[in-house]
């Protein structure tokens, strides 16, 4: 075992709320929960926490209204697969994390 892959088994590599332009994961890797990136992780992922709490909000409204058209619904079921996708990166993130 090098130096850094015992590196990597004390700190690993965080999953990121975010894709690179390709759409692969992006990951980090630091030790330290207050670094700049880390901060800015968190600050991305509580933000799309909210965004999905107001997307289920709509949706919701939409599947209460006895009214609401086909159009309606499609659309509130495609606007909240959205920060559905995001909501379960961000657990699967932060269950790696626990795990460790």
């Amino acid at each position: 075992m090098t130096d850094r892959d015992e590196e990597q088994s004390a700190a690993p590599l965080r999953l990121l709320p975010w894709t690179s332009p390709e759409g692969k994961p992006c990951y980090l890797d630091t030790d330290d929960p207050q670094s700049l990136l880390s901060r800015l992780a968190d600050d991305v992922e509580e933000a799309q926490l909210t965004s999905a709490r107001d997307v289920l909000l709509g949706s919701e409204a939409v599947l209460a209204d006895v009214v609401a058209g086909e159009r309606a619904v499609r659309f509130a079921l495609t606007r909240t697969t959205e920060p559905l996708r995001e909501t379960l990166r961000i657990a699967h993130s932060r269950g790696d994390r626990i795990q460790s």
